[in-house]
């Protein structure tokens, strides 16, 4: 019975502190965008320093709110392989089972660059650092892969989720295959990163509220690189040859990798 009592007043606490970690999240936000950017704008007058330096601030800012959720009891996590993200220039590749996966990410990630959904650009609460950061708009169209090329190949960190969404409940990854084309096109290494959430919460579908019954474990483990080379191997077109057929290729690669990991 007691055991009983004290599950249901850690559920109630840990949805209370989930809507308050969302809602700080949002205030810093707006502070991002009303403060603290402004004082950059006037602080440092080259543009590529100032992105640089907005990036680092956001990075810091979602550390200090994954730890915040970590020291509130509403998420464990750890971290396998780190020190292969401590690199510059990196295609980040990730599944993407939970609505705080790119905030997990880029709380360790310098330098990171991600592409945002058209809709945060527009959000009062997210479209001050977005901007601030110089991220990569959906919205791009042709130029899309073009401009995760030159973050690539500027040093930036390029973090993306070829699922396009969050993993269904079912657990059925669906890759697009925006991600190997920049791949491909760029000739450049995959740094592949699988996240785990056990139990699953924060999913497609999921309101924040609807906390599992324990906490969140999350294990993010960060793979050795992948190169393009031993994916198309021999007998198989060279990538730069026939670019369209090797996103093929690397796509159903990555699907098997990352369901395989599953």
């Amino acid at each position: 019975m007691l055991d009983r009592v004290f599950a249901l007043i850690d559920r109630g606490w840990r949805i209370l502190a989930t809507g308050m970690c969302f809602a700080l999240f949002g205030l810093g936000g707006l502070l991002l965008r009303l403060v603290v950017f402004p004082i950059l704008q006037l602080l440092v007058r080259d543009a590529q320093q100032r992105v640089l330096w907005a990036r680092h601030i956001i990075r810091l800012a979602f550390r200090a709110f994954v730890e915040l959720m970590r020291i509130c009891g509403v998420i464990r996590y750890e971290i396998s392989g780190l020190e292969r993200l401590n690199r510059n220039g990196q295609l980040i590749l990730a599944n993407h089972p939970t609505l705080i996966d790119t905030v997990l990410l880029m709380a360790f990630v310098r330098h990171a660059d991600c592409i945002v959904k058209n809709a945060l650009w527009r959000n009062p609460f997210t479209r001050g650092p977005i901007r601030a950061a110089g991220y990569i708009s959906n919205d791009q169209g042709p130029d899309l892969i073009e401009d995760c090329i030159r973050s690539l190949r500027s040093g930036g960190n390029l973090i993306i989720f070829p699922e396009g969404t969050r993993t269904p409940t079912d657990g059925q990854i669906s890759l697009k295959r925006g991600a190997a084309n920049v791949a491909v096109r760029c000739g450049c290494a995959i740094t592949p990163v699988r996240i785990r959430c056990t139990p699953v919460t924060l999913s497609k579908g999921e309101k924040w509220w609807q906390v599992p019954a324990t906490r969140a474990h999350f294990h993010l483990q960060i793979g050795d690189d992948l190169h393009l080379d031993h994916i198309i191997g021999a007998g198989q077109p060279h990538p730069a040859d026939n670019p369209t057929l090797a996103a093929r290729q690397l796509t159903t690669y990555l699907q098997q990798y990352f369901m395989k990991e599953n």
